[in-house]
């Protein structure tokens, strides 16, 4: 099943994350099918691409609870 969810970068307590869409059997940090947006919290910079959002929702991707309650604060 296809998942939209975060993915970890940075360096160790400046993190920076990817949202993207990716085969939830995969590891979190390998290479997904697609980059939706990013959200680096310790500058509270969210930004997301909602046109790619829409289309993988209705490829049959499902959200995880961390980009949905991102998605609800934003």
């Amino acid at each position: 099943m296809l998942k939209i969810r975060l993915a970890r970068t940075g360096v160790r307590h400046k993190p920076f994350y990817r949202i993207v869409a990716i085969d939830e059997r995969k590891k979190l940090n390998t290479a997904p099918l697609e980059i939706i947006g990013t959200w680096q919290p310790s500058v509270d910079a969210f930004l997301i691409d909602k046109k790619k959002l829409e289309a993988w929702v209705k490829k049959g991707a499902q959200i995880s609870s961390a980009v949905k309650e991102l998605l609800e604060k934003k």
